[in-house]
């Protein structure tokens, strides 16, 4: 079995998420790392390799971003990932979640892996139906939220979270699966595997090299394009009252609710 995990990076959980007026995108110029959810798909991946019930060949991380997405992929490969992939250029810059899907299948076409993972969504755009997309292209069966995963029979019998609780479906393989963060804990990478994840195979693509129709990528071959965005309004600040006196102060603060009718 071949195990593809598609991973993306992100800004950094502790940088201000925010948008850049001029080009109506996410600014991403703070810290970086990997997107927290897709560590809960690298650790299914590794769980159905060390679980026995069927021979896993490889697992290869797979993602679409600049330059410095390299060090999520370096951050992937460290928590167990064999090699990774990852598709830069240029004419991807803007890409739509549709147009994203449709690139991130074209690299999958070429890697044919028996088992697509993924996280349940992104730590920035919250997006969560890439799995589905990726799974349209690549006309395989698609599963969202799976919180637990059993090989059987050659495919996967899959628990899914629901509205009105939990599906059990059997899915046979070739499939995309994402995972909710429910699924596991995942494991804490060595020292030795940071220090050596530079060291393993990274294959770079360009959009050319994978048969990417530029008119379906990017801003201009995305259907969702980006309104008018603008910083909101500064908050007045607040009034602070200091408790010197405390009949004082509840009177002011009577006052001050009485005069904008809240009592």
């Amino acid at each position: 079995m071949k195990i593809c995990v598609l991973v993306k990076e992100v800004p950094d959980a502790q940088v201000s998420k925010r948008i850049n007026p001029s080009s109506g995108r996410l600014d991403r110029s703070g810290e970086k790392n990997l997107n927290p959810y897709d560590t809960h798909a690298i650790e299914a991946a590794m769980q159905i390799k060390e679980g026995g019930a069927v021979e896993v060949d490889e697992i290869v991380a797979v993602t679409m971003g600049p330059d410095t997405a390299v060090r999520a992929l370096h951050k992937a490969v460290s928590l167990g990932a064999d090699r990774s992939v990852q598709l830069t250029d240029d004419a991807l810059a803007g890409s739509d979640v549709a147009a994203t899907g449709y690139a991130l299948a074209q690299v999958l076409e070429k890697e044919s892996p028996d088992l697509v993972l993924l996280g349940q969504q992104s730590d920035d755009g919250e997006c969560y139906t890439i799995g589905a997309i990726v799974a349209d292209h690549l006309q395989m069966p698609s599963l969202t939220q799976v919180i637990k995963m059993d090989v059987e029979d050659g495919g996967l019998r899959c628990e899914r979270q629901a509205e009105y609780g939990y599906d059990t479906v059997q899915v046979e393989l070739p499939a995309v699966i994402s995972v909710g963060d429910a699924i596991n804990e995942p494991r804490y990478p060595s020292l030795k595997a940071i220090m050596g994840a530079k060291k393993k195979p990274l294959d770079t693509k360009a959009a050319g090299d994978v048969g990417i129709d530029a008119g379906r990528v990017g801003g201009d071959g995305s259907q969702v394009q980006c309104g008018n965005f603008k910083e909101p309004p500064q908050k007045a600040a607040g009034e602070i009252i200091e408790d010197e006196d405390t009949n004082e102060t509840v009177e002011r603060i009577v006052a001050w609710l009485d005069e904008r009718k809240l009592i």
